[in-house]
């Protein structure tokens, strides 16, 4: 009690001393969290009387406790003058302007004013914790802060510890002023390699300065990521190599395409390619394209195919005028590049090497033909040659052709053969008084035909012809000149007609015709010797053969018919047989039996056909006197039986078989069918009738 005691009496002498209340501290403005504590300091000088406080201008109440309100009270020694306002906890309706005030001494603080801070609450990310996204498709990511925070949060967005630009901020204001949300945006196109990455959304004020974080999980969705590979990546034509097509995608693949040069390949589905390397794979790339139910992806490469040359381009047919320069081109295609060369054909040298060929000032002597070749390529394959033909446009080029010698007064012709390029644009012929291109004119006429292709380069050929008829003295005598023009000149040749005289001509012919006659006759006495000798045959044995006289022949030749059945003339008939020949008073040839006729053998009756002589008789050798006079008259034919017929013909007459045999034996058979004769080509044709049949009776044997 003493000390109070003193303090008061110590302020009472200071009041008498002339001290006035005044305020020792005042109170501030402050900033506390919601649920935290505030106390606003006021500390008086010089007063004892009544403090109180007030909130927005109402009065709390000078009690120290604040009845009535439950969370205030004042604090601090009241004779030191000492008067602090506490809350506890604060809460938002707290948030006003405070003032101390001493009533007796008519003091007023200046207002301070209490903050009150809300924390945000945790961020929420719309489709969170895990947001599916499509790779390669912009989207929109949200976080979105609701609740009083107190001031206004701050959303920022965060992947692995790092800020991302970018995001959009939007405030919704409720009524009053106050904030209702607080929503960030964040746009972002996400690839491949999002898929699993955590991105933060984080709430930050004042009242929270770490702020509240929520994360998210990105899920993508994105089409194949396509990696293709070959095996071996470097080949010779011909070789097979394997494609690899590996690839990656969410959601998992759902087939494979494959195509060479854009073209698809026909039957491949899978994810690996086998082939057989050729060129073609050098320039039109193989490709995979690979599907999932959110896109596809393609991906493709090309080989290294090493192969020989492939000719790609043809040199063409140049056409220069004389004194320009010829270029040609050929183009090979290979792996690796071939070497290509140029020579003339016929002619090893190289002209040059490359793709292009150049001849500088071209002359005639550089017509022809030039071959463009490309070794082959280190497989040995491909390779060859192409050639083609410079042909120098020049003045025509005539030369004379050979033409025959014509008569006076008789048909010639004389011909020329040009070779010109551009082509001629006529051929004339001229001569002393006259001159022609085409078409007739008096006894002259021209034509011109197109000529066997020539030396290479030359041109096209042309050969003209001039026509002459009835020549003349003059035509042989005179010179005809044959020439052509073109656009560059003219070329010409003289062409002389030669002659021909007649006598040699009859000479030789009669020569021909002589020769002719002289063989025609040898040729034709030869024939008749052999026809008429073909007309006699001979027999090689020594036989006399009786000649039937008048009554005799009659007699004969009566029974002969009887027994033959045939009345034609069969000419003198001789009958021999293997013994030495009687003759009978009949006129027939009997035979001895050798068997004394214990087998009753006769002789095989033989007809010989004889010749006739020149005057239609019989020939007939000189007579033989053998026998009295009156008998027969016999004949001796042996000078005669050993010639040899010169033309060894022997003929049938009558049906009988001529044979060179003089004697012949044979048992008699009935003959089922006779041949046809062969007959002398005077003799005519027979019936089977007329054959005769054998004279000879049966032969018959008795054991």
């Amino acid at each position: 009690m003493l000390v109070p005691t003193l303090l008061v009496l110590f302020f009472c002498l200071r009041g008498r001393a002339g001290l006035s209340p005044h305020f020792l501290q005042q109170p501030e403005d402050l900033v506390v969290l919601l649920g935290d504590e505030a106390r606003l300091p006021c500390a008086l000088g010089a007063y004892w009387g009544l403090v109180q406080w007030t909130k927005d201008g109402l009065a709390l109440g000078g009690e120290r406790d604040l009845p009535g309100w439950s969370r205030y009270w004042i604090s601090g020694n009241a004779v030191s003058g000492q008067h602090d306002l506490h809350i506890r906890p604060v809460e938002l309706e707290d948030q006003a302007s405070y003032e101390c005030q001493a009533t007796q001494a008519g003091l007023r603080s200046r207002p301070a004013q209490l903050h009150v801070l809300v924390p945000p609450e945790a961020p929420q990310v719309l489709g969170g914790p895990s947001v599916s996204l499509v790779a390669g498709i912009p989207a929109n990511l949200t976080c979105r802060s609701r609740g009083d925070a107190r001031p206004t949060p701050e959303l920022l967005w965060f992947r692995d510890g790092v800020r991302l630009d970018g995001a959009t901020f939007h405030q919704t204001l409720l009524k009053e002023g106050t904030t209702g949300s607080v929503e960030s945006i964040l746009s972002l196109t996400p690839s491949s390699h999002d898929d699993g990455a955590t991105l933060v959304c984080r709430a930050r004020s004042q009242a929270m300065p770490a702020g509240k974080d929520t994360a998210v999980t990105l899920s993508l969705q994105y089409p194949p990521v396509v990696t293709l590979s070959a095996e071996p990546q470097t080949v010779q034509e011909g070789e097979k190599v394997t494609f690899r097509c590996q690839a990656t995608a969410q959601p998992p693949v759902t087939g494979y395409r494959w195509a060479k040069g854009g073209s698809p390949v026909l039957g491949a589905r899978g994810p690996m390619l086998v082939v057989v390397a050729d060129a073609s794979f050098l320039t039109a790339p193989v490709s995979c394209e690979v599907s999932n139910a959110v896109g596809s992806a393609n991906r493709s490469t090309a080989l290294d195919v090493q192969f020989g040359p492939i000719l790609q381009a043809k040199p063409k047919p140049v056409s220069v005028d004389l004194g320009n320069d010829a270029f040609f081109t050929c183009v090979w295609r290979g792996n690796p590049l071939p070497r290509v060369t140029w020579t003339r054909r016929g002619d090893a040298q190289v002209l040059a090497s490359g793709p292009t060929l150049r001849l500088p000032a071209v002359g005639p002597e550089d017509a022809g033909d030039y071959v463009c070749k490309a070794e082959p390529g280190l497989s040995g394959l491909g390779g060859g040659a192409a050639e083609a033909r410079l042909t120098v446009n020049a003045p025509p080029v005539v030369t004379a052709l050979h033409s025959a010698p014509a008569f006076l007064r008789g048909p010639a012709r004389l011909q020329c053969l040009v070779f010109a390029s551009p082509a001629p644009e006529a051929v004339i012929w001229s001569w002393d008084d006259g001159f022609l291109a085409a078409g007739s004119r008096g006894r002259f006429l021209v034509e011109t035909f197109p000529a066997p292709e020539g030396r290479g380069g030359q041109g096209p050929g042309l050969i003209s012809v001039l026509h002459i008829s009835g020549t003349q003295e003059s035509d042989f005598s005179r010179g005809f000149n044959c020439s052509a023009r073109n656009r560059l000149g003219e070329g010409g040749t003289r062409v002389s007609l030669g002659r021909r005289d007649l006598l040699p001509m009859v000479r030789i012919v009669a020569g021909v015709a002589a020769v002719a006659m002289t063989l025609l006759t040898i040729i034709t006495g030869v024939v008749l010797c052999c026809w008429r000798h073909s007309k006699a045959s001979f027999s090689n044995q020594k036989n006399l053969v009786r000649i039937l006289g008048s009554s005799d022949a009659s007699s004969s030749r009566g029974h002969e018919e009887e027994e033959t059945g045939n009345g034609e003339d069969q000419g003198p008939i001789v009958h021999t047989d293997h013994s030495d020949l009687v003759l009978d008073e009949e006129g027939a040839l009997e035979a001895k039996d050798p068997t004394n006729g214990y087998y009753k053998v006769r002789g095989v009756s033989v007809s010989l056909s004889l010749g006739e002589a020149p005057g239609g008789g019989l020939f007939l050798p000189p007579s033989s006197p053998l026998g009295p006079p009156g008998t027969p008259t016999f004949y001796d034919f042996n000078p005669h039986l050993g010639m040899v017929p010169a033309c060894r013909l022997y003929r049938a007459r009558a049906g009988y078989l001529t044979t060179p045999h003089p004697r012949a034996f044979t048992s008699y058979i009935k003959p089922t069918s006779f041949g046809p004769p062969d007959l002398a080509p005077s003799t005519p044709p027979f019936p089977y009738a007329a054959f005769p049949t054998p004279s000879h009776p049966r032969l018959q044997t008795h054991v």
